[in-house]
């Protein structure tokens, strides 16, 4: 140490010039540090039952589905979310959950997350029916197979088919995912009809009472939405439409039964802010840029090499002065 320090100080700007040179070979070959931490994980889980096609919700004052209005609420809190967060993005359909796209981190991967959300829709299901107290006992076991904790933002209409009765009733009484887990209820408190599609996509008219005596969005006569129907009976008139609404009472009572929450969601900051303050779920190893600060470090040095110089001249100047 001792032949060290003489040496810094008779040859100061080169020691100086080796260590900015040795910040810059720093910030082209290793930028990057990894750190573990705590971060927001984020499971997205979309009803795609048909009384999600309901029209009951408004975005920029125009009645949109409220699968349309669950994929903006999607979008924003994607797009609200800062760096380092997590998204995973699935589907509810029937009594399951399937999951489309696992954990991605959202400034790395904003195209891919949302593209998946613009491509929600009804047709996705598997099944007509929707049976959310099956589709919660399912949503446990997603959270099982991504294996890090996650904040599950279930989007739904809470509209069950066939009507939840004692004989199919579930006991949710064991399920141990309700402090990661959030109802988020889309759609209007007035009973509005459901539209009815078919195979191509294309509206042919609402769906009758008739195809639908206890189910909140799908009949039992139009269990597979994929399949060949090319005129599916519709209602004959506005009596005969099955009508459809936000069960609220209903996802407040299931949220209640395994400790979760339930909030209306609304395009507006309130939601948004609730979202974000949701307790991080997940501890992830996470890379952090250091390029600048190595390069800043490196700019700090090279202009070290000019104080001297600078000291100098001040000195000097001080000299004449006097």
């Amino acid at each position: 140490m001792k032949k060290i320090l003489p040496f810094l100080k008779d040859n100061h700007e080169t020691s100086l010039y080796v260590a900015a040179f040795g910040l810059l070979l720093l910030a082209l070959f290793k930028p990057d540090i990894q750190l573990k931490q705590e971060v927001h994980n984020y499971l997205l889980v979309a009803d795609v039952s048909q009384s999600m096609n309901a029209e009951d919700e408004k975005l920029n004052n125009q009645p949109v589905s409220r699968l349309a209005y669950t994929r903006q609420l999607m979008k924003k809190v994607v797009q609200t979310s800062p760096c380092g967060t997590y998204f995973s993005v699935g589907i509810f359909a029937s009594d399951n959950v399937a999951l489309l796209i696992t954990p991605l981190e959202v400034c790395a991967n904003l195209d891919v997350i949302t593209d998946s959300i613009d491509h929600l829709e009804w047709r996705m299901a598997w099944k007509g029916n929707s049976r959310l107290s099956f589709g919660v006992r399912a949503a446990a076991n997603t959270f099982d197979s991504l294996n890090v904790p996650a904040q599950m933002l279930f989007f739904t209409d809470g509209d069950e088919a066939p009507r939840v009765n004692v004989t199919i009733k579930q006991d949710l009484s064991g399920i141990q995912i309700g402090k990661n887990f959030v109802f988020v209820g889309v759609g209007g408190n007035t009973k509005v009809g459901v539209p009815r599609f078919n195979s191509a996509n294309k509206r042919v008219g609402y769906w009758p009472i008739s195809d639908n005596n206890n189910a909140g969005a799908v009949g039992v006569t139009y269990s597979d939405p994929s399949q060949d129907e090319p005129d599916p009976s519709v209602a004959s008139a506005e009596y005969d439409r099955f009508l459809s609404q936000l069960e609220g009472d209903y996802l407040i009572s299931l949220a209640g039964e395994i400790k979760a929450k339930y909030i209306k969601g609304q395009d507006n900051s309130a939601f948004y802010d609730f979202v974000q303050k949701q307790k991080p779920a997940a501890s992830f190893v996470t890379s952090y840029s250091m390029r600048w600060v190595y390069l800043l470090l490196a700019i700090v040095l090279i202009l070290s090499t000019f104080v001297p110089n600078i000291l100098a001249r001040s000195t000097l100047g001080a000299r004449f002065k006097f």
